[in-house]
């Protein structure tokens, strides 16, 4: 028998997707990312791909268009049910239609269809997207080009509609039958001091005897056995800046794109503050799935998640102060604590949780956090400790804005401080939890930066309340400045602040500047910093402050497909579709009715494969994805646990009899 030819998924089937490019720029602390997808159909049949793959949960994305055969057709940002009923339509009508979507059930994973492909064609699906890049505690700016998707764990009932549902075929990472390309140009007027990547790049070249840009790209060969993640370090970060953007001039004025917009960057130097005399209740939350006994990465085999995560875990424990309360929990189908309630921090409370957490294992099935969550939210408050939840995980969850939901409802009392563990961890939950309750996020994916990470999250946390925070404007007479990024009610020192404003009103002449001040209180003394600027718009082909601003907003309103109140969901649907910012709510479409004669016969299904870090390949069917009981083993969710005060439903019903202990 004739074997066919070209790339193949482990059934010998063609897949139509070829290769990966991005174009990366980045200038100052904002990146803005042009990532190609090249599809070829080498079939004799018409097909339809589905591509499902992972994005930072901080991606703007603003623009979507498809080159085939040489033509090409610009996407319209759509309400998604609107989109999903006119791509289904033109596919039944033979027409090439091109669909791209964010996930219902979380925000850092996107969908790309494409429909009637017919033999022999060629089809170049490029989207854009700006994000800002986080500082990290040694000053670098990291950008992460996300290319592990882990599989995600599915709670018993939920919807089939996620794409994170969808039989993708999961394929061992040496036999992933297409190509990642990154060519990226970097540029600061403070000047570019190293550049650091997790994969090999090119020789860097730097622009200039200042060294204020430089290019490099990635080595060939890269085969998404990771995250690519760049540090870039610049001569000065701490420099506070405002930028004012012209809008455009072809919208209405009094909306959104049609009038100016300025990106406020601050950097409060909030002094050293006396600690207060208590210190709160720690409550750390471990992740204990089977996923996390999996790598932190391909390149790292010997550290597992669960052994990155307890040693960040015992860090913390040790540097807790004396006096303040603290508990441990461990989750997954179930939960465990290590004491019935909070206990005083002591030397001898140290070292028995020392002791649990050392035998502490990835053994309690799948990955349900809620559940926990509502037990610790439901416990009695310790007067004059407030929580400081700390959570540890490898975000695997399909429920994600559930979980972001509860944490919201419980943040006046609360914050968290989360931490994403391993190669893959979804942005959309480790960042989204943080957010809401006015905590702050990080990404554990080595040893490297762990011991620095953990330590800025915990003296943060013991950090006094930065209070009555408020922004002040000074600008010219017949001009406002009208919020768009949520009322900041949280400050860490050494923590950069962006604010995002739309400029109302007469805009003045060319020499006119402004002033914005950020005035908060720190035990009980005023503080103010001031920045003039220019009040000139810049003009910017794609409106890079504009889309930023609209995702600042949508992150605030936006709390999914299924859990955005009614009213929300429609500011939601507005600003995503005037500022062409996909949303839960919305999706690209793209259709080619220009074709000499529609496509005939039926369409052959290709789902583009994902890669697996998990070392098993024995146990992968031929066909058809991997849940994540699959890839771990049916043998990791079955141990019997003893559950504190609640259960979820589903496990409610699994164990008649429930005790309540503790580790």
């Amino acid at each position: 028998m004739a074997r066919p030819c070209g790339l193949l998924t482990r059934l010998e089937e063609p897949v139509p997707l070829k290769s990966i490019s991005v174009t990366l720029s980045i200038c100052e602390f904002v990146a803005g990312v042009s990532a190609t997808l090249n599809y070829e159909n080498v079939e004799k049949t018409p097909l339809e791909a589905f591509f499902v793959f992972p994005m930072d949960e901080d991606s703007a994305v603003y623009s979507f268009e498809a080159m085939v055969d040489g033509k090409k057709i610009i996407a319209e940002l759509q309400d998604k049910m609107k989109a999903h009923g006119n791509y289904e339509n033109a596919i039944s009508q033979g027409h090439q239609a091109f669909l791209l979507e964010e996930d219902k059930c979380s925000r850092d994973v996107f969908c790309c269809n494409v429909g009637n492909l017919h033999p022999g064609s060629k089809a170049a699906l490029t989207l854009k997207y700006v994000q800002e890049l986080p500082l990290e505690a040694d000053g670098a700016l990291r950008y992460v080009l996300p290319a592990i998707l882990n599989p995600r764990y599915q709670l018993s009932g939920w919807p089939e509609d996620s794409c994170l549902k969808m039989k993708t075929l999961v394929v061992p990472l040496e036999d992933l039958p297409y190509t990642l390309s990154m060519v990226a140009t970097i540029s600061s007027q403070h000047g570019i001091q190293r550049i650091q990547c997790n994969c090999p790049l090119s020789p860097i070249e730097y622009l200039g005897d200042d060294k204020t840009s430089a290019q490099t790209s990635l080595a060939d060969g890269h085969k998404f056995d990771r995250d690519v993640e760049l540090l870039i370090y610049y001569n000065e970060v701490h420099t506070p800046s405002v930028a004012v953007e012209m809008g455009k001039t072809t919208m209405e004025p009094d909306c959104l794109m049609g009038d100016p917009c300025a990106m406020v960057s601050f950097y409060p130097n909030i002094p050293e503050a006396k600690p207060p005399i208590t210190y709160g209740e720690f409550v750390f939350l471990m992740d204990r799935s089977g996923s996390m006994g999996g790598p932190m990465s391909k390149q790292d085999k010997s550290q597992l998640r669960i052994e990155a995560a307890k040693e960040t875990l015992m860090l913390l424990l040790k540097s807790l102060p004396i006096g303040c309360y603290f508990n441990v929990y461990g989750f997954g189908s179930c939960y465990e604590a290590c004491f019935k309630r909070s206990v005083k921090y002591s030397q001898r409370t140290m070292e028995e949780a020392l002791r649990k957490l050392k035998v502490m294992k990835a053994d309690l099935g799948g990955t349900e956090i809620l559940t926990p969550l509502k037990n610790i939210y439901s416990g009695p408050s310790i007067p004059g400790h407030p929580l400081q939840l700390f959570v540890f995980t490898d975000g695997e969850v399909t429920d994600t804005f559930s979980v972001i939901k509860e944490v919201k409802s419980n943040n006046l009392r609360h914050r968290c401080f989360s931490f994403g563990i391993g190669e893959g961890a979804s942005t959309s939950l480790i960042k989204g939890i943080a957010r809401v309750s006015g905590g702050a996020s990080e990404f554990i994916t080595g040893k490297e930066r762990m011991q620095s990470k953990a330590l800025r999250a915990l003296k943060r946390s013991l950090q006094p309340v930065v209070e009555d925070v408020s922004l002040s404007w000074d600008l010219s007479p017949g001009l406002s400045a009208k919020m768009l990024s949520p009322e900041q009610t949280v400050i860490f020192r050494g923590q950069r602040l962006i604010i995002y404003a739309q400029l109302t009103g007469k805009m003045p002449p060319a020499e006119a500047t402004g002033e914005v001040g950020l005035k908060y209180t720190l035990q009980g003394k005023s503080f103010e910093s001031k920045v003039t600027f220019s009040l000139q718009p810049k003009s910017d082909a794609n409106l890079t402050i504009h889309r930023l601003a609209a995702k600042s907003f949508l992150q605030t309103k936006d709390m999914g497909f299924r859990e955005t109140p009614a009213n929300d969901k429609k500011d939601v649907l507005k600003v995503s579709i005037e500022c062409g910012v996909i949303s839960s709510h919305t999706a690209f479409i793209a259709i080619n009715k220009d074709l000499n004669k529609p496509v005939q016969g039926p369409l052959v299904r290709r789902d583009i494969p994902r890669p697996i870090l998990l070392c098993a390949s024995a146990m992968m069917p031929r066909g058809g994805g991997l849940n994540k009981h699959q890839a771990l083993g049916d043998h990791r969710s079955k141990k019997k646990c003893m559950f504190l005060k609640k259960t979820s439903p589903e496990m409610a019903r699994a164990h008649s009899s429930t005790n309540t202990t503790n580790w």
